[in-house]
């Protein structure tokens, strides 16, 4: 399945979880407070804005904020919040759609470099990120730090949630840095359940710096979520921020 195929109506539609989850606002707080201060009140860009569950608290926040997203389905979803002219988004892939400006910062948030399936892609992300900075501006990666499975023969797969109505678990085939997240969805009136599965390229954080180094940028700053706290080997997470050395 296509990237785009997979972040199609159905998905979309069931996307947005108001006040839970990656919606709730000690998530979406904090990921605003940072980016907001970071745009040093300059035009910002998303790279896979989605419906908007950044984008829309920057506008309300006073930032000018354009996007660029694959899925035409999404940005339906999008325009339910803000129009065109509030938002301009391009339809495209991240590491190759061009938008009009240049801005002070581009961020790419909620691990969604990892939907890049090969390196090659993920490296031109981070150029296309470049082309669309003024310079020294700076380019904002949330990714999660990859947890491999335990060694053991024949293993492949990794349960990381289990909670009431949902269980989730990653495949690995760790030559191509390659993941499948399974989430399954259920709740007690039914013996089924809904599954949906998306694949990713996982990414180690010295790893990306090197992206970024081919690119242009520098490493600024690393910590462990958007509060700011440190990052540590223990951390799940980080949120990298990068800026344009040339």
């Amino acid at each position: 399945m296509n990237r785009d195929e997979l972040w199609g109506p159905e998905v979309a539609a069931r996307y947005d979880t108001p006040g839970e989850g990656m919606f709730a606002d000690e998530v979406l707080g904090p990921t605003v407070d940072r980016l907001v201060e970071l745009a040093v009140g300059g035009p910002v860009l998303e790279f896979a804005i989605g419906t908007g569950r950044v984008a829309v608290p920057l506008v309300g926040r006073g930032l000018a904020v354009s996007g660029i997203e694959l899925s035409p389905a999404m940005v339906d979803r999008l325009r339910t919040k803000v129009d065109e002219s509030t938002v301009p988004v391009v339809i495209g892939d991240m590491a190759s759609a061009r938008i009009e400006g240049r801005f002070f910062l581009v961020y790419l948030v909620f691990n969604t470099i990892s939907n890049l399936l090969t390196q090659e892609e993920q490296i031109r992300c981070f150029e296309n990120a470049a082309r669309h900075l003024a310079p020294g501006g700076r380019f904002v990666v949330e990714l999660w730090v990859p947890r491999l499975p335990e060694p053991a023969p024949g293993r492949s797969a990794a349960v990381f949630a289990v909670e009431p109505g949902y269980v989730g678990l990653d495949t690995y085939d760790t030559l191509k840095q390659r993941v499948v997240s399974h989430h399954f969805r259920f709740d007690d009136r039914s013996a089924e359940a809904v599954l949906f599965r998306s694949p990713h390229r996982y990414i180690w954080p010295a790893e990306l710096d090197l992206m970024a180094r081919l690119a242009g940028f520098g490493l600024e700053s690393r910590h462990s979520d958007w509060s700011g706290a440190e990052f540590t080997a223990d951390s799940p997470s980080h949120v990298s921020v990068y800026r344009l050395e040339r």
